[in-house]
């Protein structure tokens, strides 16, 4: 989840702001909620408050959290791979992997749509990513958009796996 992806959840429902903060801090950042309110110079009571959706945040209080999201993610995600699924495949991924000695971090992109697949892949080039990662139903496209690396996921394993399932339910 990125500083993006915080923004327009706030415009796009009610408590988006919240839920997208909330998964920030502890799923990206790991980080406590004190922790964050010390750096970003908002107070607890007022970050509880707008986490809690007692309260709608105000624009400063906005700015202030975004700034100290960019200050705090930049310096986590200078190298990261972009993996484009869907929200059960990105929940299990590992945060980082490592390249030869260096440490490069996993940013998810959850999608539901093509569409929203191929938006994904073109933010995460804007957003830096060394390459994307996505469903084969959609690599060819992304592959002609973007002029990172594209590797697409070739599900055998869980194809089977389905399968299986499907057999015993008929």
């Amino acid at each position: 989840m990125t500083v993006a992806d915080l923004i327009s959840g706030m415009l796009r429902e009610e408590g988006g702001f919240q839920k997208a903060l909330r998964n920030i801090l502890d799923d990206e950042l790991d980080m406590s909620l004190n922790e964050f309110c010390q750096f970003s110079g908002v107070s607890q009571s007022t970050m509880y408050k707008i986490l809690e959706d007692r309260r709608e945040p105000n624009l400063r209080t906005i700015r202030q959290v975004v700034k100290a999201l960019k200050i705090l993610m930049e310096a986590d995600d200078a190298h990261f791979i972009g993996v484009i699924a869907s929200t059960t495949v990105v929940e299990n991924l590992p945060k980082s992997i490592d390249m030869g000695g260096i440490t490069v971090s996993v940013r998810e992109y959850p999608v539901s749509t093509v569409e929203d697949a191929i938006i994904a892949a073109v933010r995460a080039e804007r957003d830096g990513a060394l390459g994307v990662v996505c469903a084969p139903i959609v690599a060819p496209t992304i592959e002609k958009i973007l002029s990172i690396p594209v590797s697409n996921v070739i599900p055998t394993h869980s194809v089977t796996l389905a399968i299986d399932r499907l057999k015993d339910m008929i």
